[in-house]
């Protein structure tokens, strides 16, 4: 397997692009089951978690072809029902196959998702939706079945905003009859790309970015365009870079709207920012970081996708910070790999108290899943020697040629094979 060498203590400086958004490729992907016509998706990055999507959509008879950044899907010919244990169990959103193929054939059977080590993830919320809608649902053997001769317009109110329970009943009610009224649901601007793009489709869709999407649903949906929009936990971790390590970024791409909330944390903890005319941020620090209390929220909070890079900046902050995961239960696993580092962390609950310490060490550590991995890569930039980190295939999941990207800014780091 590979390992992610670094050797810190290096100030990045330059300028970085960011990708194409892994959490707005996927969901856009999967609404190619909902019709047929060619549809072209441009932007989209070259990670493990889109590629696992394109092999589920091969696999239930989507024509895909990909060059570079752009895909190109046709799907007239979907008749494959199942989305099997062996795709889904490394790829929590292959659960966004269920709304598409059961309002389009009626039917579904997807296996329960996995993903990411960091909590159960229940899909309650996207089963009670999809009921409500008219669906007979049965798990049972680790799958979902789901049947419903044709889906129906319904009020549904979330009883939390789920990201992907949000988009899989938008996708549902685009060809249910009726009109649907989603209450209470998440406003991430990755759920306004679909939107975006399932609207050029033919689809009726009104409130995208608001906590209430009325969807009226249609016959059929045809082939569409789209360019996926700019990855913002991608941006915010080379925000995080260039801060960590004292330097000074631009990152192209970034769009403040996006990162609100995170870009006022990083503003307290000392960190100038500049807007550069639309083409992204520059990220300047010359003074030391200061402590910060962070608590993580749906949209438009503190995203917890960017909680343990966030973390990494706290360990060699001046001060006490306090970190509170209100997300996912299970997201401070990269608490122990910190701590072989010199991170002084204590963990109670959901809430992480870190008081800050003049450098991390080097040493070798082991992600547990994407966003821990990200974190630790910062760590090792901001320590004093050398920095393994094992297990970057979760680092694969979502970030395009990280390591070469780091590379470009001046960072000590590069990709090795393991020694066995």
């Amino acid at each position: 397997m590979d390992q992610i060498r670094i050797i810190g203590g290096t100030p990045l400086h330059g300028v970085v692009e960011v990708g194409g958004a892994k959490n707005a490729a996927l969901p856009i992907l999967a609404a190619s089951l909902l019709g047929g016509g060619e549809c072209i998706i441009d932007h989209v990055p070259q990670v493990q978690d889109l590629v696992t999507m394109g092999k589920l959509l091969a696999l239930l008879g989507v024509e895909v072809q990909t060059e570079g950044g752009r895909v190109m899907l046709e799907a007239s010919n979907v008749q494959s029902i199942e989305a099997p244990y062996d795709l889904v169990k490394t790829m929590r959103a292959s659960i966004l196959a269920l709304g598409p193929l059961l309002t389009r054939l009626g039917e579904a059977k997807v296996s329960l998702p996995g993903g990411c080590a960091i909590g159960t993830r229940p899909v309650t919320l996207h089963l009670k939706g999809l009921t409500m809608m008219g669906a007979e649902i049965h798990v049972e053997h680790g799958y979902i079945h789901a049947k419903a001769s044709r889906l129906k317009g319904a009020r549904i109110d979330l009883d939390f905003p789920t990201v992907t329970g949000t988009e899989n009943l938008i996708m549902a009610a685009c060809l249910a009859d009726g009109t649907t009224s989603l209450h209470h649901v998440a406003r991430e601007p990755e759920i306004m790309d679909l939107c975006a793009f399932l609207t050029k489709r033919g689809a009726k869709i009104v409130g995208a970015g608001t906590d209430t999407i009325t969807i009226e649903g249609v016959r059929e949906l045809h082939g569409a365009s789209h360019r996926v929009m700019p990855d913002r936990v991608e941006a915010g971790t080379f925000v995080m870079a260039g801060a960590i390590t004292g330097g000074d970024v631009t990152v192209k791409g970034c769009v403040t709207d996006h990162l609100g909330t995170m870009f006022t944390k990083i503003q307290e903890m000392g960190v100038e920012l500049t807007e550069e005319d639309g083409e992204g941020v520059r990220v300047r620090r010359s003074t030391p970081l200061k402590a910060v209390e962070v608590k993580t929220l749906p949209y438009p909070g503190f995203p917890t996708d960017l909680q343990a890079q966030m973390m990494a900046l706290m360990a060699v902050a001046e001060g006490t910070s306090v970190m509170t995961e209100t997300i996912f239960e299970g997201r401070f696993l990269h608490v122990p790999e910190l701590h072989r580092m010199g991170a002084l962390i204590d963990v109670d609950g959901p809430h992480a108290v870190v008081k800050g310490v003049p450098r991390l060490a080097g040493a070798p550590v082991m992600a547990s899943d994407l966003r821990a991995s990200a974190g630790l890569v910062l760590a090792g930039l901001a320590a004093e020697g050398e920095t393994i980190v094992s297990r970057v295939y979760h680092l694969d999941r979502g970030y395009e040629r990280l390591e070469e990207k780091l590379q470009a800014l001046g960072a000590q780091v590069q990709r090795v094979r393991e020694v066995i």
